[in-house]
């Protein structure tokens, strides 16, 4: 009975390491904030920081896009009729939204190592691209005017 109740609780911890892990590199994570934070001037080096945004190496992303839209409607682009090939990479399908989104695109304007890093906020609207699995969103490809 012990021992039942030991690996019960391994299971658990080990199910919320992963979940975590999931959570922390989802689309919603990286990419949407929406209703939008409120901090205008400082917004990019703000959300930058508190979602731990750079890359693998711990450098500066150079670029950051963050989607102002209810996930609920970024996971509608899934089922667009809008399929096509990526357009940075040839054997990649995506799916274009249909109607435009409210976006901030963040520049990297100074430094090199996270946390370090500044940004310029450029809000835009624009045409998402994204990559879908049977779930949904799996990952944003980029955005066009």
């Amino acid at each position: 009975m012990i021992l039942m109740v030991i690996v019960f609780l391994l299971l658990l911890f080990w199910e919320n390491e992963f979940s975590e892990d999931v959570v922390l590199t989802s689309i919603e994570h990286l990419h949407v904030d929406y209703p939008q934070d409120d901090a205008p001037l400082r917004y990019c080096n703000h959300m930058i920081l508190q979602r731990v945004i750079r890359e693998p190496d711990h450098t500066c992303k150079k670029t950051h896009v963050f989607i102002h839209e209810r996930p609920q409607k970024i996971n509608s682009i899934c089922t667009s009729s809008k399929k096509m090939t990526c357009p940075n990479y040839s054997d990649i399908f995506c799916f274009r939204s249909e109607t435009r989104f409210r976006m901030t695109v963040c520049q990297l304007i100074g430094g090199t190592t996270y946390p370090a890093c500044r940004y310029k906020v450029s809000p835009i609207e624009g045409f998402l691209f994204l990559t879908c699995d049977d779930l949904g969103p799996v990952n944003f490809q980029g955005y066009v005017h």
